[in-house]
């Protein structure tokens, strides 16, 4: 990679980590913050979604505005609104306060997650893309698994901390960001302010597939969040401490294969190869759930469902970043839409199959998984005799 990429990619890594991390912190504190600020369980529900609702509507917006303006400023702008927003969260003292804060996190944390993939995909070379992708990747999840452990630490202090401290933690990544990012976009490669191109333009094309995909790699693994906590507690007893080792476990190989491994993977194989490779990992990490007797052997297979989905992730983004013609902005920004858009959808469904019957979240998942791998061989073979009738 170039010394301009060296210099970048850490401080998109800290971004990327930070949202993440923002993310994170809210999933044991939210639930005790809102309840003593008079919240009922189905509003909590609702304010959970908000978040992820609020990034499905904002992430394509977003995206397209860095397409016109450049990554840094619109960057700079999800980074000061991400902080304000989770400062005001830690300062509220009535619920409507809590969805406001939860609004505008969800709005700004989109305009940082598709610009750090974009800018991304405008500093590294098509050989070096995977690479670079799956270093974001392995920020967010490493934010994701840091984040509860930090939240639930800080929130002994008071369920206002660990806000605050997300705030700081944002007022300084948008310190740095400015002193060192440099703008990733030139003026000549920017879309011009006269040239409208809707924001759902990409999912129109060639590309629609891997938007679904990302769609169901997103929407499965919500739903296996969502429900492991009870199936490790009504199948297995686990007390909470168990579970936690357990998904760190699970994060941490994701993030192992998506920082450390993908770009070799890639390099040896391509992207094609490497998402088939992690569907088929996926399911078969689904599938081993099912047969979880201990804390040990749930640590291992949600490990191995971990590693798929951590093939799959950066290997998308790749590889519709080097086949967009929508401008990067634009299709990165749609799949963060689409990543949100399972993020919603994942623990309804997921919760609801579970009431079927317990196993059925996985067992769905891994049907999922497979049909979501022949429909890539579907498309990619059509793709290919496209691309062969044209030469």
């Amino acid at each position: 990679m170039m010394s301009s990429t060296r210099k970048a990619l850490p401080v998109l890594f800290l971004v990327m980590f930070l949202v993440m991390l923002g993310f994170g912190i809210v999933i044991p504190v939210l639930p005790l913050y809102a309840r003593e600020l008079g919240a009922s369980s189905l509003t909590l529900g609702w304010l959970m979604a908000t978040y992820s609702f609020m990034n499905l509507l904002f992430s394509p917006i977003w995206g397209n505005i860095s397409d016109r303006m450049g990554r840094k400023p619109v960057m700079l702008i999800g980074l000061f609104g991400f902080g304000i927003a989770y400062v005001a969260f830690g300062l509220a003292t009535e619920l409507w306060q809590l969805f406001v804060s939860r609004i505008l996190a969800g709005a700004l944390s989109a305009a940082a997650m598709p610009t750090a993939m974009a800018y991304v995909a405008d500093i590294t070379t098509e050989e070096t893309r995977g690479k670079g992708m799956g270093m974001i990747g392995a920020a967010a999840g490493l934010g994701f698994i840091f984040g509860p452990a930090i939240g639930g630490s800080l929130s002994k202090w008071g369920y206002d901390k660990p806000f605050l401290f997300a705030g700081m933690l944002a007022a300084l990544t948008f310190i740095v960001a400015s002193i060192v990012l440099k703008e990733s976009l030139p003026k000549e490669k920017r879309q011009s302010p006269g040239k409208k191109t809707s924001r759902w333009s990409a999912f129109r094309g060639s590309l629609a597939y891997l938007y679904i995909m990302s769609f169901v790699v997103s929407f499965s693994l919500a739903g296996l969040e969502s429900t492991f906590a009870f199936y490790a507690v009504d199948k297995l007893h686990m007390t909470s401490v168990q579970l936690g080792y357990v998904f760190v476990v699970m994060g941490v190989v994701g993030a192992f294969i998506q920082g450390g491994l993908i770009g070799k993977l890639i390099k040896r194989f391509g992207e094609d190869r490497v998402i088939q490779i992690g569907l088929l990992v996926s399911a078969i990490g689904f599938l081993l759930i099912v047969r979880v007797t201990d804390m040990v052997t749930g640590a291992i297979f949600l490990a191995v469902f971990g590693a798929g989905n951590g093939m799959i992730r950066p290997s998308v983004s790749a590889l519709i970043s080097k086949r967009t013609t929508f401008g990067q902005g634009n299709a990165l920004g749609l799949l963060g839409s689409l990543d949100s858009l399972g993020r919603i959808a994942g623990p309804p469904v997921g919760g609801l199959l579970y009431a079927k019957g317990m196993t059925l979240p996985y067992y769905s998942g891994a049907i999922m998984s497979i049909v979501a791998l022949l429909l890539l061989f579907y498309f990619q073979k059509l793709v290919q005799t496209s691309e062969d009738s044209s030469v």
